[in-house]
């Protein structure tokens, strides 16, 4: 608030003592629980949002949809190529295929140099007349590995050795989608290896990265239960498991077993590769959902088939024997949870620090965009934090914050009017109660001394007016006038201070005031609303055959004293002075002096405020100096012409 000139005596609020200060800010029980019961639904609703599933799973499709678009390596880069049965095998040869056929496939790999087969088809039980052939190539082919399922209990094909055993188990999430690679199970016999891991042993004669994976020597982002976007994701913190690495899908060098057996793959395709016989044949189902999967856009759903899958862990892993692996981070569940707590401080403090609610919801949103960009540009570098929670716990926080600040200022307004005894804005309202400690003692506003500007209203002709109406149809009449002139004042930051039968008495800068200066502006701004709502108003009068609405307006600015006035059975706020008196006769002098819908006389006091750059701005018709009842010295006065005052605006100078 303004401190006044020395020209002006100042009333200065008195110290408040300790007992009142202390019995005022003292909170009920009932007045705490409504204050922070908006933050406990906020909470309530972010818990519901994690222990749903629903936060999981808009990480997860976040986390797909980056990884859909996120550029990624091609397979061919890869010394690795599949061997599929497709549905042209099948109708070519069968299915289940014989036994052997895939011996003969199997020897054309082993003469053309591959250095490792991954068969990717069960054979527990063998098919077909030659069923000793495959069990024998598996006892004897150095080279070639045998798979099983532990969570179907198959077995790999009878009679390979432990040392080219391995399980081809795949991790899935809930929502049916490939995301994890499990690397290793530390702790197994030699026959439980991951399939994977098992292929590139055999490949480079090199067992040193299981050495070390048992170890627990390799530092990698390996999941747990609570990392990244996951939360209790139980299956995620079994064995090692990272996620997985996506090459561009179908990118692996791919051939048909019918070309394996007609001898037309190329030579350079099989030689020092690792090749992976299994299953792409959409009819043998042996197709899982990737994160592509949710955004591919052909006619059918895009879906991997496993060998494909087992080719990207081989990658992964000889990406990791040449030091060329991304390890990308993952957030542990400890700092998703100090995240979302800081977060979701920093949307409460946000939702609460500004004056203006719109200030704060600024402030809130371009936080929120700046927060999702950051932890979306984060997981395009393979730095994967859970984000819905943060963005959502920055959100929610500030909007129960700007809850409770709704239901606050509802409750200050309503606790300012009373005092008051008149209308004004919730802006106001709201800052006359962050000032309350200085402003009232004892539940009143004391009594100081304030620069304003004193708007006074009249209806013009309002006894010729009146004839015309019954009791109900008068009322309604003037309150449509009013309603031109009440929010023109409140927007602005003034106050209504009194209803004066067919007219009001507003004032600006009391009891808050930034600038003398701002207030006399957003009186003559007031009174450019107010014509344009009076035009719009007598248009409507006009076709309901009723009488036009016209007003006189006095304005004039000078110091006043305010303050609560009344007992307790009555208390309102006073605004008494000269000032009031010369905006009053202003108002009402030479009334027949009146043309169009709205006059308005300004005394030179208030224009002088204004500043040239406005006043030379605006239409003025000098009056002269005049004489008002009540007061010994002239007034120097002009009528605002309305046809170029200031264009209307609504910005409280308040806020």
């Amino acid at each position: 608030m303004m401190e006044v000139t020395s020209k002006h005596k100042v009333i200065k609020p008195k110290q408040q003592d300790s007992a009142n200060a202390t019995s005022r800010r003292s909170i009920a029980p009932g007045k705490l629980v409504k204050r922070i019961a908006p933050y406990l639904g906020g909470l309530a609703l972010l818990t519901g949002l994690k222990l749903s599933g629903v936060a999981q799973s808009l990480d997860l499709l976040l986390y797909d949809l980056v990884t859909t678009f996120r550029p990624a390596a091609s397979g061919k880069t890869q010394p690795i190529t599949i061997i599929g049965i497709g549905e042209d095998d099948i109708r070519a040869h069968g299915w289940p295929i014989d036994d052997g056929l895939f011996c003969k496939g199997i020897d054309q790999l082993s003469e053309n140099g591959a250095v490792a087969i991954g068969f990717d088809i069960y054979r527990d039980q063998g098919v077909g007349p030659n069923q000793e052939c495959l069990r024998e190539r598996f006892r004897n082919n150095s080279r070639l590995i045998s798979i099983s399922n532990v969570a179907s209990n198959i077995p790999a094909v009878p009679g390979t050795p432990p040392e080219r055993h391995s399980y081809n188990d795949i991790s899935v999430d809930d929502d049916n989608v490939i995301r994890r690679d499990l690397v290793h199970v530390a702790g197994q016999d030699e026959a439980t290896v991951a399939f994977p891991l098992r292929i590139v042993e055999v490949g480079t004669g090199d067992k040193k990265l299981r050495q070390q994976l048992e170890a627990g020597s390799i530092n990698d982002a390996w999941l747990t239960a609570n990392s990244g976007g996951y939360y209790h994701e139980t299956d995620a913190g079994l064995g090692m498991q990272r996620l997985l690495l996506f090459r561009e899908p179908g990118s692996f060098r791919s051939y048909s077993l019918s070309a394996l057996l007609k001898g037309d793959i190329p030579q350079k395709d099989i030689q020092s590769h690792m090749v992976l016989i299994g299953s792409t044949a959409p009819s043998l189902k042996d197709l899982f959902e990737i994160p592509h999967s949710r955004f591919s856009k052909g006619e059918v759903h895009m879906k991997m088939p496993g060998v494909e899958v087992h080719a990207l862990r081989v990658a992964t892993l000889l990406d990791r024997k040449k030091g060329i692996l991304v390890h990308g981070f993952l957030m542990p569940g400890w700092g998703n949870l100090l995240l979302v707590l800081f977060s979701g401080g920093m949307g409460l403090w946000l939702g609460e620090a500004f004056l203006t609610l719109r200030r704060s919801v600024i402030v809130v949103a371009t936080s929120v965009v700046a927060l999702s960009t950051a932890l979306m540009a984060l997981l395009i570098n393979y730095i994967w934090i859970g984000s819905v929670m943060p963005v959502a716990g920055l959100t929610v926080m500030a909007g129960t914050a700007w809850l409770r600040r709704g239901a606050a200022s509802q409750q200050h307004q309503k606790e300012v009017q009373r005092l008051l005894g008149q209308a004004t804005s919730p802006a106001v309202a709201d800052q006359l109660w962050q000032q309350r400690d200085q402003l009232l003692k004892d539940g009143r506003f004391e009594g100081r001394q304030l620069p304003v500007t004193v708007l006074f209203t009249d209806t013009a002709n309002f006894t010729t007016v009146s004839e015309h109406f019954q009791p109900a149809e008068l009322m309604d009449w003037l309150n449509r006038g009013m309603a031109s002139c009440v929010p023109a004042v409140t927007t602005r930051g003034g106050m209504i201070n009194k209803f004066t039968g067919d007219g009001m008495l507003a004032v600006f800068g009391a009891p808050l005031s930034d600038d003398p200066k701002a207030d006399a502006r957003a009186a003559i701004e007031a009174v450019s609303e107010i014509q344009s709502g009076l035009v719009k108003l007598n248009e409507q009068l006009a076709k309901e055959g009723a009488p036009a609405n016209r007003m006189r307006i006095g304005i004039h600015s000078g110091v006043v004293l305010a303050g609560s006035m009344g007992s307790s059975e009555r208390l309102e706020y006073a605004i008494i002075g000269d000032t009031v008196n010369c905006a009053s006769r202003l108002e009402s002098f030479e009334k027949s002096r009146h043309v169009g819908v709205l006059r308005v006389l300004v005394s030179s006091t208030t224009r002088e405020l204004l500043g040239d750059e406005l006043n030379n701005s605006l239409h003025w018709d000098e009056w002269g100096e005049i004489q008002v009842k009540g007061r010994e010295e002239p007034l120097l006065v002009a009528e605002l012409k309305m046809d170029n005052a200031p264009e209307v605006q609504r910005a409280n100078p308040h806020q």
